[in-house]
């Protein structure tokens, strides 16, 4: 059985969880994911990030599908759709803590951008050492400190 991306649920979680603590979420955020919405200001930058503090913005909503919410940018108000998809991390700009996301499938016909960088592609065969075990290359938990 397919389920729906954990992602959304993790960032509402964990923008909750900031905010709870007093401490100022930021969003970092892949702004060639297609569908992308920042201010001009940004344009040529790949990533960005957004400090999404209550006193900061206005009408959020993070949806299953994307993050969407109003603030100011050199005095004018823009609305923000970050897809959840190019949610690549959220966390408190105090101490660090929060989450890095992996990089989500493209849908057919997208492209990432080569960043030089030769990671191992998940694989969607089965693993030839049987069920119940993660096929080579996949992540695996790990404590950060």
């Amino acid at each position: 059985m397919s389920m729906t991306s954990s992602r959304p649920y993790i960032i509402r979680a964990l923008y909750e969880w900031i905010v709870d603590n007093d401490c100022t979420p930021y969003l970092l955020v892949d702004t060639t994911v297609p569908g992308v919405d920042v201010p001009d200001q940004f344009a040529g930058e790949e990533q960005v990030v957004l400090n999404l503090a209550p006193m900061a913005i206005r009408d959020l909503d993070v949806s299953n599908e994307a993050v969407m919410f109003l603030a100011r940018f050199g005095g004018r108000t823009f609305q923000v759709c970050v897809p959840v998809g190019a949610v690549m991390a959220i966390y408190a700009k105090e101490n660090g803590q929060g989450m890095v996301f992996e990089v989500e499938a493209q849908p057919e016909g997208v492209h990432l951008v080569d960043s030089g960088v030769n990671e191992e592609e998940p694989s969607l065969e089965p693993d030839p050492k049987g069920p119940g075990r993660p096929p080579k290359g996949r992540p695996s938990l790990k404590v950060v400190k």
